[in-house]
Protein backbone atom coordinates (compact mmCIF):
# COMPACT_ATOMS: atom_id res chain seq x y z
CA UNK A 1 0.00 0.00 0.00
CA UNK A 2 1.53 3.21 -0.85
CA UNK A 3 2.53 5.93 1.51
CA UNK A 4 0.84 9.33 1.79
CA UNK A 5 3.69 11.33 2.52
CA UNK A 6 2.93 11.77 6.26
CA UNK A 7 5.24 11.31 9.05
CA UNK A 8 4.35 8.45 11.45
CA UNK A 9 3.11 9.24 15.18
CA UNK A 10 6.40 7.36 16.42
CA UNK A 11 8.66 9.62 14.47
CA UNK A 12 7.10 12.33 15.68
CA UNK A 13 6.80 11.36 19.41
CA UNK A 14 10.59 11.48 19.07
CA UNK A 15 11.10 14.42 17.54
CA UNK A 16 9.13 16.09 20.55
CA UNK A 17 11.19 14.47 22.94
CA UNK A 18 14.46 15.33 21.88
CA UNK A 19 13.41 18.85 21.17
CA UNK A 20 11.72 18.54 24.76
CA UNK A 21 15.25 17.04 26.19
CA UNK A 22 17.40 19.72 23.88
CA UNK A 23 15.78 22.79 25.51
CA UNK A 24 16.00 21.12 29.16
CA UNK A 25 19.78 20.28 29.04
CA UNK A 26 19.96 24.23 26.94
CA UNK A 27 18.26 25.22 30.52
CA UNK A 28 20.30 23.17 32.86
CA UNK A 29 23.28 24.52 31.21
CA UNK A 30 21.95 28.30 31.85
CA UNK A 31 21.16 27.45 35.31
CA UNK A 32 24.75 26.38 36.29
CA UNK A 33 26.13 28.80 34.02
CA UNK A 34 24.04 31.26 36.71
CA UNK A 35 24.91 29.63 39.63
CA UNK A 36 28.52 29.88 38.58
CA UNK A 37 28.03 33.85 38.22
CA UNK A 38 26.01 33.97 41.61
CA UNK A 39 28.66 32.05 43.46
CA UNK A 40 31.54 34.09 41.93
CA UNK A 41 29.55 37.65 42.52
CA UNK A 42 29.07 36.48 46.12
CA UNK A 43 32.68 35.61 46.35
CA UNK A 44 33.52 39.28 45.41
CA UNK A 45 31.03 40.25 47.90
CA UNK A 46 32.78 38.83 50.54
CA UNK A 47 36.15 40.14 49.74
CA UNK A 48 35.00 43.90 49.30
CA UNK A 49 33.08 43.43 52.85
CA UNK A 50 29.27 43.81 51.42
CA UNK A 51 27.89 40.47 54.08
CA UNK A 52 24.11 41.53 52.99
CA UNK A 53 25.17 41.39 49.62
CA UNK A 54 27.08 38.38 49.03
CA UNK A 55 24.55 36.10 51.22
CA UNK A 56 21.67 37.36 48.77
CA UNK A 57 24.32 36.10 45.70
CA UNK A 58 24.36 32.68 47.60
CA UNK A 59 20.64 32.25 47.98
CA UNK A 60 19.72 32.91 44.96
CA UNK A 61 22.24 30.32 43.78
CA UNK A 62 20.97 28.18 46.32
CA UNK A 63 17.54 28.33 45.31
CA UNK A 64 18.65 27.64 41.71
CA UNK A 65 20.49 24.50 42.91
CA UNK A 66 17.12 23.58 44.19
CA UNK A 67 15.45 23.71 40.85
CA UNK A 68 18.17 21.93 39.65
CA UNK A 69 17.49 18.91 41.31
CA UNK A 70 21.10 17.95 41.14
CA UNK A 71 22.35 17.03 44.72
CA UNK A 72 26.37 17.48 44.28
CA UNK A 73 25.23 21.04 43.34
CA UNK A 74 23.00 21.62 46.05
CA UNK A 75 25.71 20.64 48.42
CA UNK A 76 28.06 22.61 47.37
CA UNK A 77 25.38 26.07 47.34
CA UNK A 78 24.10 24.98 50.85
CA UNK A 79 28.19 24.92 51.74
CA UNK A 80 28.94 28.15 50.29
CA UNK A 81 26.11 30.03 52.14
CA UNK A 82 26.35 28.17 55.24
CA UNK A 83 29.94 29.36 55.12
CA UNK A 84 28.73 32.72 54.30
CA UNK A 85 26.47 32.93 57.28
CA UNK A 86 29.56 32.26 59.25
CA UNK A 87 31.48 34.82 58.13
CA UNK A 88 28.69 37.27 58.18
CA UNK A 89 28.44 36.85 61.88
CA UNK A 90 25.77 34.31 61.54
CA UNK A 91 26.99 31.06 63.02
CA UNK A 92 23.84 29.72 63.57
CA UNK A 93 22.41 30.04 60.43
CA UNK A 94 25.67 28.93 58.92
CA UNK A 95 25.52 25.53 60.86
CA UNK A 96 22.39 24.92 59.48
CA UNK A 97 22.93 25.05 56.11
CA UNK A 98 26.39 23.21 56.16
CA UNK A 99 24.91 20.07 57.91
CA UNK A 100 23.00 19.43 54.46
CA UNK A 101 26.30 19.59 52.80
CA UNK A 102 26.78 16.24 53.56
CA UNK A 103 30.33 14.58 52.86
CA UNK A 104 31.01 13.25 49.74
CA UNK A 105 34.41 11.26 48.87
CA UNK A 106 37.45 12.28 50.74
CA UNK A 107 38.81 15.30 49.16
CA UNK A 108 39.09 19.10 49.79
CA UNK A 109 35.46 19.05 50.41
CA UNK A 110 35.18 17.46 53.03
CA UNK A 111 38.44 18.77 54.80
CA UNK A 112 36.87 22.67 54.16
CA UNK A 113 33.21 21.44 55.22
CA UNK A 114 35.01 20.30 58.74
CA UNK A 115 36.88 23.82 58.68
CA UNK A 116 33.91 25.92 58.34
CA UNK A 117 31.78 23.66 60.76
CA UNK A 118 35.05 24.06 62.89
CA UNK A 119 34.50 28.31 62.64
CA UNK A 120 30.65 28.17 63.05
CA UNK A 121 30.86 25.98 66.26
CA UNK A 122 33.71 28.49 67.82
CA UNK A 123 31.59 31.77 66.51
CA UNK A 124 29.11 30.13 68.82
CA UNK A 125 31.58 29.69 72.00
CA UNK A 126 31.57 26.27 71.68
CA UNK A 127 35.14 25.69 71.41
CA UNK A 128 35.26 22.01 72.55
CA UNK A 129 33.34 20.80 69.13
CA UNK A 130 35.58 23.57 67.17
CA UNK A 131 38.66 22.38 68.27
CA UNK A 132 37.41 18.73 67.05
CA UNK A 133 36.68 19.48 63.90
CA UNK A 134 39.49 21.61 63.74
CA UNK A 135 41.64 18.45 64.24
CA UNK A 136 40.10 16.82 61.60
CA UNK A 137 40.50 19.96 59.19
CA UNK A 138 44.05 19.71 60.17
CA UNK A 139 44.53 15.77 59.44
CA UNK A 140 42.87 15.72 56.21
CA UNK A 141 44.99 18.71 55.03
CA UNK A 142 47.96 17.03 55.76
CA UNK A 143 46.72 13.91 53.83
CA UNK A 144 46.21 15.83 50.70
CA UNK A 145 50.12 17.40 50.98
CA UNK A 146 48.76 21.08 51.56
CA UNK A 147 50.95 22.31 54.05
CA UNK A 148 49.76 25.93 53.99
CA UNK A 149 46.08 25.08 54.81
CA UNK A 150 47.46 22.82 57.52
CA UNK A 151 49.28 25.47 59.06
CA UNK A 152 46.18 28.07 59.21
CA UNK A 153 44.07 24.89 60.54
CA UNK A 154 46.28 24.91 63.73
CA UNK A 155 46.47 28.46 64.40
CA UNK A 156 42.89 28.05 64.94
CA UNK A 157 43.45 25.10 66.85
CA UNK A 158 45.51 26.70 69.04
CA UNK A 159 43.51 29.81 69.69
CA UNK A 160 40.14 27.14 70.95
CA UNK A 161 42.88 25.69 73.00
CA UNK A 162 43.81 29.09 74.71
CA UNK A 163 39.91 29.75 75.35
CA UNK A 164 39.96 26.18 77.05
CA UNK A 165 42.74 27.35 78.75
CA UNK A 166 44.97 24.72 77.79
CA UNK A 167 47.84 25.81 77.26
CA UNK A 168 49.83 23.02 76.65
CA UNK A 169 47.50 21.82 73.54
CA UNK A 170 47.83 25.51 72.50
CA UNK A 171 51.83 25.62 72.66
CA UNK A 172 52.03 22.00 70.78
CA UNK A 173 49.32 23.39 68.36
CA UNK A 174 51.55 26.29 67.61
CA UNK A 175 54.94 23.76 67.15
CA UNK A 176 52.53 21.83 64.40
CA UNK A 177 51.66 24.88 62.71
CA UNK A 178 55.41 26.00 62.71
CA UNK A 179 56.48 22.33 60.99
CA UNK A 180 53.23 22.72 58.43
CA UNK A 181 54.43 26.07 57.23
CA UNK A 182 58.00 24.93 57.13
CA UNK A 183 56.57 22.03 54.69
CA UNK A 184 54.77 24.64 52.28
CA UNK A 185 57.78 26.93 52.23
CA UNK A 186 56.19 29.86 54.57
CA UNK A 187 59.68 30.57 56.48
CA UNK A 188 58.06 33.85 58.24
CA UNK A 189 54.53 32.26 59.01
CA UNK A 190 56.87 29.68 60.42
CA UNK A 191 58.79 32.01 63.11
CA UNK A 192 55.43 33.73 63.78
CA UNK A 193 54.42 30.39 64.84
CA UNK A 194 57.46 29.82 66.92
CA UNK A 195 57.39 32.94 68.28
CA UNK A 196 53.77 32.38 70.02
CA UNK A 197 54.65 28.78 70.73
CA UNK A 198 57.59 29.54 72.81
CA UNK A 199 55.29 32.61 74.36
CA UNK A 200 52.51 29.83 75.64
CA UNK A 201 55.50 27.22 76.10
CA UNK A 202 56.19 29.66 79.04
CA UNK A 203 52.55 29.50 80.53
CA UNK A 204 52.67 25.48 81.29
CA UNK A 205 54.85 22.76 83.19
CA UNK A 206 55.91 19.74 80.26
CA UNK A 207 58.24 22.31 78.47
CA UNK A 208 61.54 23.13 80.14
CA UNK A 209 63.57 26.10 79.63
CA UNK A 210 65.67 24.81 77.25
CA UNK A 211 62.67 23.73 75.32
CA UNK A 212 61.69 26.94 74.96
CA UNK A 213 65.14 28.72 74.05
CA UNK A 214 65.76 26.04 71.18
CA UNK A 215 62.29 26.92 69.86
CA UNK A 216 63.44 31.10 70.33
CA UNK A 217 66.45 30.32 68.63
CA UNK A 218 64.83 28.76 65.63
CA UNK A 219 62.19 31.89 65.38
CA UNK A 220 65.14 34.16 65.28
CA UNK A 221 66.65 32.50 62.60
CA UNK A 222 64.13 32.16 60.43
CA UNK A 223 62.92 35.47 61.15
CA UNK A 224 65.62 36.48 58.36
CA UNK A 225 62.81 35.72 55.46
CA UNK A 226 60.63 38.27 56.83
CA UNK A 227 60.91 41.15 54.88
CA UNK A 228 57.99 43.51 56.34
CA UNK A 229 59.52 45.40 58.96
CA UNK A 230 57.04 46.25 61.14
CA UNK A 231 56.21 42.37 61.62
CA UNK A 232 59.13 42.01 62.26
CA UNK A 233 59.87 44.67 64.86
CA UNK A 234 56.60 43.00 66.82
CA UNK A 235 58.27 39.67 66.15
CA UNK A 236 61.47 40.62 68.15
CA UNK A 237 59.63 42.43 71.00
CA UNK A 238 57.32 39.49 71.81
CA UNK A 239 60.53 36.73 71.66
CA UNK A 240 61.93 39.55 73.63
CA UNK A 241 59.27 39.73 76.55
CA UNK A 242 59.92 36.16 76.29
CA UNK A 243 63.70 35.75 77.47
CA UNK A 244 62.51 38.46 79.89
CA UNK A 245 60.10 35.60 81.19
CA UNK A 246 63.44 33.30 81.06
CA UNK A 247 65.43 36.15 83.06
CA UNK A 248 67.75 36.21 79.98
CA UNK A 249 67.85 40.10 80.00
CA UNK A 250 70.96 40.41 77.96
CA UNK A 251 69.44 38.88 74.83
CA UNK A 252 65.95 40.49 75.66
CA UNK A 253 67.88 43.37 75.65
CA UNK A 254 69.21 42.79 72.12
CA UNK A 255 65.68 41.85 70.69
CA UNK A 256 64.38 44.95 72.38
CA UNK A 257 67.63 46.91 70.53
CA UNK A 258 66.77 45.24 67.06
CA UNK A 259 62.80 46.18 67.16
CA UNK A 260 63.90 49.29 67.92
CA UNK A 261 64.64 51.50 64.52
CA UNK A 262 61.76 48.53 62.91
CA UNK A 263 58.53 50.28 64.68
CA UNK A 264 59.41 53.64 64.45
CA UNK A 265 56.77 54.36 61.57
CA UNK A 266 54.27 52.95 64.23
CA UNK A 267 53.94 55.71 67.67
CA UNK A 268 52.48 53.30 69.71
CA UNK A 269 54.59 50.46 68.91
CA UNK A 270 57.40 52.36 69.45
CA UNK A 271 56.21 53.39 72.71
CA UNK A 272 56.29 49.89 73.36
CA UNK A 273 59.35 49.01 72.71
CA UNK A 274 60.77 51.79 74.27
CA UNK A 275 59.07 50.85 77.59
CA UNK A 276 60.32 47.53 77.66
CA UNK A 277 63.81 49.06 77.39
CA UNK A 278 63.90 50.73 80.16
CA UNK A 279 62.29 47.63 81.90
CA UNK A 280 65.28 45.96 81.15
CA UNK A 281 67.74 48.55 82.02
CA UNK A 282 65.75 48.80 85.45
CA UNK A 283 66.09 45.21 85.82
CA UNK A 284 69.90 44.85 84.97
CA UNK A 285 70.53 48.19 87.35
CA UNK A 286 71.65 50.43 84.39
CA UNK A 287 69.39 53.03 85.69
CA UNK A 288 70.85 56.13 83.91
CA UNK A 289 70.50 54.36 80.60
CA UNK A 290 66.83 53.81 81.47
CA UNK A 291 66.22 57.53 82.24
CA UNK A 292 65.95 58.11 78.38
CA UNK A 293 63.66 55.28 77.43
CA UNK A 294 61.29 55.92 80.46
CA UNK A 295 60.93 59.74 79.57
CA UNK A 296 60.55 59.25 75.85
CA UNK A 297 58.15 56.11 76.75
CA UNK A 298 56.08 58.40 79.10
CA UNK A 299 55.92 61.00 76.58
CA UNK A 300 54.72 58.80 73.32
CA UNK A 301 52.21 57.44 75.94
CA UNK A 302 50.93 60.53 76.77
CA UNK A 303 50.67 62.11 72.73
CA UNK A 304 48.30 58.95 72.06
CA UNK A 305 46.07 58.98 74.59
CA UNK A 306 47.18 55.81 77.02
CA UNK A 307 47.14 56.93 80.11
CA UNK A 308 47.55 53.63 81.91
CA UNK A 309 50.70 52.63 79.64
CA UNK A 310 52.12 56.15 80.39
CA UNK A 311 51.55 55.54 84.41
CA UNK A 312 53.45 52.34 84.43
CA UNK A 313 56.35 54.41 82.60
CA UNK A 314 56.33 56.69 85.38
CA UNK A 315 56.20 54.24 87.72
CA UNK A 316 59.54 52.77 86.03
CA UNK A 317 60.85 56.02 86.19
CA UNK A 318 60.30 56.32 89.76
CA UNK A 319 62.09 53.53 90.82
CA UNK A 320 64.78 54.00 88.60
CA UNK A 321 65.64 57.53 90.69
CA UNK A 322 64.84 56.53 93.42
CA UNK A 323 68.16 53.74 92.97
CA UNK A 324 70.27 56.54 91.88
CA UNK A 325 69.42 58.63 95.16
CA UNK A 326 66.89 61.36 93.47
CA UNK A 327 64.32 61.12 96.03
CA UNK A 328 62.53 64.35 95.31
CA UNK A 329 62.37 63.98 91.25
CA UNK A 330 61.25 60.04 92.23
CA UNK A 331 58.17 61.29 94.06
CA UNK A 332 57.33 63.72 91.29
CA UNK A 333 57.21 60.95 88.81
CA UNK A 334 55.39 58.46 91.38
CA UNK A 335 52.48 60.91 91.77
CA UNK A 336 52.32 61.02 88.29
CA UNK A 337 52.04 58.14 87.63
CA UNK A 338 49.03 57.99 90.26
CA UNK A 339 47.40 60.29 88.45
CA UNK A 340 47.78 58.62 85.32
CA UNK A 341 46.08 55.36 86.89
CA UNK A 342 43.38 57.32 88.70
CA UNK A 343 42.11 58.82 85.34
CA UNK A 344 42.42 54.99 83.38
CA UNK A 345 40.65 53.75 86.72
CA UNK A 346 43.61 51.45 87.26
CA UNK A 347 43.44 50.36 90.67
CA UNK A 348 46.38 47.66 90.40
CA UNK A 349 47.71 50.42 89.09
CA UNK A 350 47.37 52.89 92.12
CA UNK A 351 48.70 51.01 94.87
CA UNK A 352 51.36 50.27 93.03
CA UNK A 353 52.19 53.95 92.50
CA UNK A 354 51.24 54.47 96.34
CA UNK A 355 53.81 51.79 97.64
CA UNK A 356 56.36 53.68 95.45
CA UNK A 357 55.52 57.06 97.12
CA UNK A 358 55.81 55.26 101.10
CA UNK A 359 59.31 54.28 100.03
CA UNK A 360 60.53 57.58 99.13
CA UNK A 361 58.97 58.85 102.14
CA UNK A 362 60.44 56.34 104.46
CA UNK A 363 64.04 56.94 102.97
CA UNK A 364 63.67 60.86 103.42
CA UNK A 365 62.67 59.83 107.12
CA UNK A 366 58.68 60.97 106.83
CA UNK A 367 57.44 58.35 108.61
CA UNK A 368 53.67 60.18 108.62
CA UNK A 369 53.52 60.94 105.49
CA UNK A 370 54.67 56.95 103.92
CA UNK A 371 51.79 55.47 106.88
CA UNK A 372 49.18 57.54 104.88
CA UNK A 373 50.96 56.08 101.96
CA UNK A 374 50.41 52.37 102.98
CA UNK A 375 47.28 52.78 104.22
CA UNK A 376 45.99 54.07 100.55
CA UNK A 377 47.79 50.72 99.24
CA UNK A 378 46.07 48.44 101.05
CA UNK A 379 42.42 50.32 100.37
CA UNK A 380 43.32 50.61 96.48
CA UNK A 381 44.64 46.82 97.09
CA UNK A 382 41.72 45.16 98.45
CA UNK A 383 39.79 46.54 95.37
CA UNK A 384 42.30 44.00 93.43
CA UNK A 385 40.86 40.95 92.38
CA UNK A 386 43.47 37.76 91.80
CA UNK A 387 46.01 39.62 93.97
CA UNK A 388 48.79 37.38 95.72
CA UNK A 389 48.28 37.00 99.91
CA UNK A 390 52.05 37.87 99.70
CA UNK A 391 51.84 41.38 97.96
CA UNK A 392 49.36 42.41 100.89
CA UNK A 393 51.17 40.45 103.55
CA UNK A 394 54.43 42.53 101.85
CA UNK A 395 52.65 45.80 102.00
CA UNK A 396 51.36 45.19 105.70
CA UNK A 397 54.77 44.61 106.85
CA UNK A 398 55.82 48.06 105.62
CA UNK A 399 52.68 49.65 107.65
CA UNK A 400 54.26 48.33 110.44
CA UNK A 401 57.98 49.35 109.60
CA UNK A 402 56.73 52.78 109.34
CA UNK A 403 54.63 52.78 112.41
CA UNK A 404 57.75 51.71 114.50
CA UNK A 405 59.90 54.54 112.88
CA UNK A 406 57.09 56.90 113.94
CA UNK A 407 56.65 55.58 117.19
CA UNK A 408 60.79 55.70 117.46
CA UNK A 409 60.77 59.15 116.21
CA UNK A 410 58.22 60.32 118.98
CA UNK A 411 60.29 58.45 121.93
CA UNK A 412 63.30 60.90 120.96
CA UNK A 413 62.24 64.05 120.69
CA UNK A 414 61.56 64.70 124.66
CA UNK A 415 64.33 62.92 125.08
CA UNK A 416 66.24 65.68 123.00
CA UNK A 417 63.87 68.83 124.58
CA UNK A 418 65.29 67.17 128.00
CA UNK A 419 69.02 67.25 126.94
CA UNK A 420 68.81 70.54 125.44
CA UNK A 421 67.27 72.14 128.73
CA UNK A 422 69.67 70.01 131.01
CA UNK A 423 72.40 71.71 128.61
CA UNK A 424 70.64 75.68 128.63
CA UNK A 425 70.78 75.18 132.65
CA UNK A 426 74.06 74.35 132.77
CA UNK A 427 75.53 77.44 130.62
CA UNK A 428 73.15 79.35 132.87
CA UNK A 429 75.11 78.44 135.90
CA UNK A 430 78.50 78.23 134.74
CA UNK A 431 77.83 82.00 133.58
CA UNK A 432 76.40 82.74 136.90
CA UNK A 433 79.38 81.38 138.68
CA UNK A 434 81.67 83.40 136.55
CA UNK A 435 79.84 86.57 136.90
CA UNK A 436 80.03 86.12 140.81
CA UNK A 437 83.25 84.92 141.07
CA UNK A 438 84.57 88.38 139.03
CA UNK A 439 82.12 90.43 140.80
CA UNK A 440 83.75 89.34 143.96
CA UNK A 441 87.77 89.91 142.74
CA UNK A 442 86.70 93.46 141.27
CA UNK A 443 85.69 94.11 145.10
CA UNK A 444 88.77 92.71 147.05
CA UNK A 445 90.39 95.24 144.17
CA UNK A 446 88.95 97.89 145.38
CA UNK A 447 89.28 97.48 149.16
CA UNK A 448 92.99 96.98 148.49
CA UNK A 449 93.51 100.37 146.74
CA UNK A 450 91.29 102.22 149.36
CA UNK A 451 94.05 100.16 152.11
CA UNK A 452 96.86 101.55 150.47
CA UNK A 453 96.01 104.98 149.75
CA UNK A 454 95.34 105.32 153.72
CA UNK A 455 99.12 103.86 154.48
CA UNK A 456 100.19 106.61 152.19
CA UNK A 457 98.46 109.49 154.23
CA UNK A 458 99.74 107.98 157.13
CA UNK A 459 103.14 107.30 156.40
CA UNK A 460 104.00 110.82 157.02
CA UNK A 461 103.46 110.56 160.83
CA UNK A 462 105.44 106.97 161.00
CA UNK A 463 107.56 106.99 164.24
CA UNK A 464 110.87 105.76 163.31
CA UNK A 465 112.13 104.93 166.82
CA UNK A 466 110.02 101.48 165.94
CA UNK A 467 111.41 98.74 164.02
CA UNK A 468 110.04 98.05 160.43
CA UNK A 469 108.21 95.19 159.36
CA UNK A 470 107.18 94.05 156.03
CA UNK A 471 103.26 95.56 154.88
CA UNK A 472 100.88 93.48 155.12
CA UNK A 473 96.94 94.04 153.42
CA UNK A 474 94.29 93.38 155.43
CA UNK A 475 90.91 92.80 153.82
CA UNK A 476 87.91 91.98 154.90
CA UNK A 477 87.33 89.58 157.57
CA UNK A 478 84.95 86.68 156.61
CA UNK A 479 83.01 84.93 159.47
CA UNK A 480 84.65 81.87 160.97
CA UNK A 481 82.30 81.00 164.08
CA UNK A 482 82.15 84.05 166.15
CA UNK A 483 85.76 85.01 165.27
CA UNK A 484 86.63 87.25 162.37
CA UNK A 485 89.58 85.92 160.89
CA UNK A 486 91.68 88.18 158.52
CA UNK A 487 92.02 87.03 155.22
CA UNK A 488 95.48 87.52 154.05
CA UNK A 489 95.59 88.29 149.95
CA UNK A 490 98.61 88.34 147.87
CA UNK A 491 98.45 90.50 145.10
CA UNK A 492 98.32 88.78 141.58
CA UNK A 493 97.89 89.38 137.49
CA UNK A 494 93.77 88.95 137.00
CA UNK A 495 92.93 86.29 134.81
CA UNK A 496 92.88 86.65 131.36
CA UNK A 497 89.43 85.34 130.56
CA UNK A 498 87.97 87.39 133.49
CA UNK A 499 88.76 90.39 130.87
CA UNK A 500 86.10 88.47 128.41
CA UNK A 501 82.50 89.35 128.37
CA UNK A 502 80.59 86.58 130.14
CA UNK A 503 78.26 86.13 127.08
CA UNK A 504 81.25 84.60 124.90
CA UNK A 505 81.44 81.79 126.63
CA UNK A 506 78.20 80.43 125.95
CA UNK A 507 79.77 78.13 123.10
CA UNK A 508 82.01 76.61 125.17
CA UNK A 509 80.92 72.47 125.85
CA UNK A 510 82.55 69.99 127.83
CA UNK A 511 80.23 67.45 126.46
CA UNK A 512 79.82 65.26 123.13
CA UNK A 513 76.58 64.90 121.83
CA UNK A 514 76.09 62.11 118.89
CA UNK A 515 74.09 64.17 115.80
CA UNK A 516 70.58 62.82 115.92
CA UNK A 517 70.45 60.60 112.71
CA UNK A 518 66.80 61.42 111.85
CA UNK A 519 68.24 65.03 111.44
CA UNK A 520 71.13 63.77 108.91
CA UNK A 521 70.75 63.94 105.02
CA UNK A 522 67.92 62.14 103.82
CA UNK A 523 70.56 60.79 101.36
CA UNK A 524 72.71 59.55 103.84
CA UNK A 525 70.54 56.54 103.80
CA UNK A 526 73.28 54.42 105.00
CA UNK A 527 74.57 56.07 107.90
CA UNK A 528 72.41 55.34 110.59
CA UNK A 529 72.25 53.86 114.09
CA UNK A 530 71.86 49.55 115.34
CA UNK A 531 68.62 50.52 116.79
CA UNK A 532 66.97 52.12 113.52
CA UNK A 533 68.81 49.34 111.17
CA UNK A 534 66.08 47.23 110.88
CA UNK A 535 63.01 50.02 110.17
CA UNK A 536 65.30 51.19 107.55
CA UNK A 537 66.18 48.13 105.42
CA UNK A 538 61.86 47.68 105.07
CA UNK A 539 62.00 50.85 103.60
CA UNK A 540 64.08 50.04 100.98
CA UNK A 541 62.40 48.58 97.35
CA UNK A 542 63.80 46.26 95.03
CA UNK A 543 62.41 45.48 92.13
CA UNK A 544 60.51 42.31 92.57
CA UNK A 545 58.56 44.28 95.29
CA UNK A 546 58.10 47.36 93.22
CA UNK A 547 56.06 45.70 90.06
CA UNK A 548 54.11 42.93 90.86
CA UNK A 549 52.41 43.38 87.19
CA UNK A 550 55.11 42.63 84.59
CA UNK A 551 57.19 45.73 83.78
CA UNK A 552 57.14 44.79 80.26
CA UNK A 553 55.00 44.84 77.60
CA UNK A 554 53.89 43.60 74.09
CA UNK A 555 50.83 46.19 73.77
CA UNK A 556 49.39 48.01 76.05
CA UNK A 557 48.49 45.13 78.51
CA UNK A 558 49.90 41.31 78.84
CA UNK A 559 47.71 39.18 80.33
CA UNK A 560 47.68 34.92 79.29
CA UNK A 561 47.41 34.44 76.78
CA UNK A 562 48.92 36.97 74.90
CA UNK A 563 47.07 39.47 72.54
CA UNK A 564 46.62 38.57 68.82
CA UNK A 565 48.27 40.25 66.18
CA UNK A 566 45.86 40.39 62.89
CA UNK A 567 49.09 40.45 61.10
CA UNK A 568 50.78 37.62 63.04
CA UNK A 569 47.68 35.43 63.53
CA UNK A 570 44.59 35.12 63.51
CA UNK A 571 42.86 37.25 66.26
CA UNK A 572 41.20 35.15 68.73
CA UNK A 573 37.90 38.20 68.39
CA UNK A 574 37.34 38.86 65.06
CA UNK A 575 34.81 38.06 62.04
CA UNK A 576 35.83 34.57 61.19
CA UNK A 577 36.88 33.45 57.53
CA UNK A 578 35.44 30.26 56.18
CA UNK A 579 36.46 28.46 53.15
CA UNK A 580 34.52 28.21 49.61
CA UNK A 581 34.22 25.87 47.11
CA UNK A 582 33.71 26.53 43.37
CA UNK A 583 30.72 24.82 41.41
CA UNK A 584 31.16 23.43 38.45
Amino acid sequence: MASDGTPSRDSQKKKKKTSRKGKEDVQHAQVQVDIESLTASGHHALQQGYYSEALEYFKKAFKAAVELKETKVQRACAFNLGAAYVEAGKPQKGLDFLSRAEPGERGERVADLQFNLAAAHEALKDYAQAARHYLQAAQLYRSQGDGSSEGDTCIRLAHCHLHRKEWAEAAESYLRAAESYKVAGKSASAAIALKDAGNHMLQCDPFTSDDVIAVLTECLELSANITEQETLGKLYNAVGLSFSQLKLFPEATECYELALPLVHSTPRRLAVVLQNLGAVHNILAQYQQSLEYHREAAALHGSLGSRRAQGRCFCNLGYALSELGELEEAGESYLHAQQAFKDSDDSSGQWQSCEGLAGIRMRMREPEKAIIYYKQALALLSKCKDVSSSVQERLVNKLSAALQLKLAVQQRAPLTRHAIQERSCHRQQLRMTDTRNADETVDEHRRREVLTSQRIEDSSQVDFTKQWRPTEIYGRRKPHGDMMIPSRITKTEQPAYLNALPETNRNLNNTYEKPDVHCQNPTDAHIISQQDQPMCDSSKQNPDELTSEPLLVESTEISPPAPFDSGDTTPLQRRLKSRFCTVM
